[in-house]
């Protein structure tokens, strides 16, 4: 099974995609979807749009998970992560799969056993879950490999 792990964001949005037999995970693939702060709304969310379609179309996950917003104290920020979630979420529509919308204190329990874990603790054990060095990764991109770990264990609701 592959889960596409989705860190919704305007100006960067985290992908993680990791594989599971079963038995053990396997990374596949991660990054940041950035656009460009000069371009209208309109024209960043087309461009996540694509971008998010690309990814799909290249690793053929089966199933889908984007953090889900639980609490925001920036309005402006809470409005763009929206904004990337639904775009996200359109996407995995119209590509047939399984969305999983996990909190983010879910999805520190699925990987860390503990919901208030900080990001280190969240990249810590993602890299031992993974067998990979996440130094000199960006946050939201370890973080997307954390949503998709989780849907894999099946620690997040649909």
């Amino acid at each position: 099974m592959i889960a596409l792990g989705i860190d919704p964001g305007t100006a960067a949005c985290g992908f993680g995609v990791v594989a599971s037999d079963g038995a053990t995970l396997r990374f596949v693939d991660a990054g940041t979807v950035r656009t460009d702060p000069d371009r209208p709304d309109a024209a960043r969310l087309a461009d996540l749009e694509a971008a998010l379609d690309q990814l799909m179309t290249e690793h053929r996950p089966d199933r889908v998970a984007v953090e889900r917003l639980y609490f925001q104290r920036n309005v402006a920020t809470a409005m763009a992560v929206g904004q990337a979630r639904g775009v996200a979420l359109l996407v995995a529509a119209r590509h047939g799969l399984a969305v999983t919308e996990p909190t983010p204190n879910e999805v520190k329990v699925a990987v860390c056993g503990n919901g208030a874990a900080d990001k280190q603790q969240v990249a810590v054990m993602v890299g031992r879950l993974l067998g990979v060095e996440l130094k000199g990764a960006r946050d939201d991109a370890t973080d997307a490999l954390a949503i998709a770990i989780g849907a894999l264990y099946g620690g997040t609701r649909e």
